[in-house]
């Protein structure tokens, strides 16, 4: 994996053990010869992680609708930045650049484009790992959920485990170099 896409907040929350974890995945990103691919803003969790890759000598490409460049604040320091129109060729233009995708803690936005690749990857759109990147317990409720869907029938356990959940960075992106991609989706029938 050569380019990761990360998902994450556009603010910084109130945790410092997820800023402190979004800046050591960028070290371990520029440590691993890894392109992050975000946002492209300056600010919030985004900020931290692109600036961690950028401050230990690694490369970012950030994508930002131009509605969204004053409102974000743009990173101006990025290897390369695209512009695009709407969210949508946002999300088409980190995935088409992404060989996987990393969910850190966010609001309604990351978990938008944590479930979109989630999906893609269970109708077999694609093939590159997604992961959730457990920061200090953020993601258990929606764990405990995704559980739920199970026990009621309504989320294959095989496509549950296509998520890769980790709260240590290391076992995350080891996991990530190992995933296998299913090679077929298995079409639910009644």
């Amino acid at each position: 994996m050569k380019t990761i896409a990360v998902y994450c907040g556009s603010s910084l929350g109130n945790d410092p053990k997820i800023v402190k974890d979004a800046f050591e995945l960028g070290k371990a990103f520029a440590a691993q010869n890894i392109t992050l691919v975000y946002g492209g803003s300056q600010i919030g969790i985004m900020g931290t992680v692109a600036n961690a890759v950028l401050e230990h000598g690694g490369n970012v490409i950030g994508v930002i609708p131009q509605f969204l460049k004053r409102k974000e604040i743009e990173h101006t320091g990025l290897t390369k930045l695209y512009t695009t129109q709407t969210m949508v060729e946002r999300k088409m233009k980190m995935i088409e650049l992404s060989e996987g995708f990393i969910a850190l803690p966010g609001g309604f936005g990351t978990l938008e484009e944590l479930f979109e690749v989630t999906t893609a990857l269970q109708l077999a759109q694609i093939a590159h790992p997604v992961a959730i990147l457990n920061s200090n317990g953020y993601y258990d409720e929606l764990i405990a959920m995704m559980q739920t869907m199970m026990q009621k029938g309504l989320l294959k356990e095989q496509n549950f485990e296509l998520l890769i959940i980790e709260k240590d960075i290391q076992k995350l992106l080891e996991r990530m170099r190992n995933f296998v991609p299913k090679t077929t989706p298995k079409w639910i029938t009644n």
